[in-house]
């Protein structure tokens, strides 16, 4: 068996040790990561979560990986057995559905191409022309899913990245993908790149509560998750305490045409999701958040989301957003709401 999740969890606590030497508020998340890793592990939280690990330990070691996190799907080529690679390709299939992605393990007739929910990518594409250069910066992403945002930061040239979601299974899937980049991005202070802390946003220490300074991430995403939140100014307060002085948030998420009085709150689901709260217009949304706090707020991008970018595959075969439109209106969703259309927001804490 690997020890590929001992070994990343270890390498976690040591980039917080080196942060703490100059960032007091990295020892508050010290004191808190052992327990925040011990709870993803909890069988009676996660029921899945020994099996999950199994099939992580089951991972075959490869040898001489060439490591490329700039190409749309994060890709790591190797040879391998056939063998292995029908094992691997077994153990990963156990880890569905994978929804942000792609990931691409091997090469040639043997690579496995982990085709996820979501060309990852295509956002990625539309957000990274607009934020500030990544390279040598600490940067937060939060409800990061599999990683694939994380790895793509790292190969912008961020020197820490620190991915966060309290989902076990996309903390097991994020540890797949590790095992295979092994140590490819491993920064200038001899540290990985990035990692993992399987932990909700309201979770992390809030140092202007604790000890009135600024926050620790030069950068801090947060794509997809405002709609899910009931209170989105406290997650939007969140989101500025863990800035910088200075520092930019990148928000991508719902948006409805409309003016700064325009709020979609769903009755019941919206394109068939239960958990969704408040969809703001562009212009409601940058009010919010000039009120919390931020400064030199722009949209930069506004985007209907095509059924080519979130679809059914192979490595998630529940039901996508084709299903979830209007079957006579494509405009709308199946409720009757405005198509899914999602904006990015750039703003930067004074």
């Amino acid at each position: 068996m690997n020890a590929t999740i001992k070994t990343a969890e270890t390498d976690v606590y040591l980039t917080l040790l080196q942060l703490a030497e100059k960032y007091p508020v990295a020892n508050e998340w010290l004191a808190q990561l052992p327990n925040w890793l011990a709870t993803i592990k909890d069988k009676s939280r996660y029921a899945h979560a020994p099996f999950y690990q199994s099939l992580i330990e089951r991972l075959p070691v490869v040898d001489n990986a060439q490591v490329d996190l700039n190409q749309p799907c994060i890709t790591v080529a190797f040879n391998w057995q056939d063998n292995e690679y029908k094992q691997t390709h077994a153990l990963l299939k156990r880890l569905m559905p994978w929804r942000k992605g792609g990931f691409l393990l091997g090469q040639d007739d043997l690579q496995i191409h982990i085709d996820t929910e979501w060309r990852s990518d295509w956002k990625w594409d539309r957000v990274l022309p607009h934020i500030s250069p990544l390279h040598g910066k600490r940067v937060l992403d939060v409800g990061g899913g599999s990683g694939y945002h994380g790895w793509r930061m790292a190969g912008a040239g961020a020197s820490t990245v620190i991915v966060i979601d309290p989902s076990c299974l996309f903390y097991h899937q994020f540890m797949a993908i590790r095992h295979f980049v092994g140590q490819a991005d491993r920064n200038d202070f001899g540290r990985n790149t990035v990692h993992y802390v399987p932990v909700p946003l309201e979770a992390l220490p809030n140092p202007s509560l604790t000890s009135g300074q600024a926050g620790l991430f030069h950068t801090v995403f947060s794509m997809g998750v405002l709609y899910h939140r009931a209170s989105p100014f406290e997650h939007l307060e969140q989101l500025y305490n863990q800035l910088a002085k200075g520092g930019e948030l990148v928000l991508e998420t719902l948006v409805i045409e409309g003016d700064a009085t325009s709020v979609l709150v769903p009755s019941e689901r919206y394109a068939q999701m239960n958990n969704v709260n408040f969809i703001p217009s562009v212009a409601a949304l940058s009010l919010w958040l000039y009120k919390v706090g931020f400064v030199a707020v722009r949209c930069v991008d506004v985007d209907v989301t095509s059924t080519d970018e979130q679809r059914k595959t192979d490595w998630m075969d529940y039901q996508s957003l084709s299903d979830f439109l209007d079957p006579n209106d494509s405009s709308k969703t199946i409720e009757g709401y405005q198509r899914p259309t999602r904006a990015v927001m750039i703003a930067k804490r004074p």
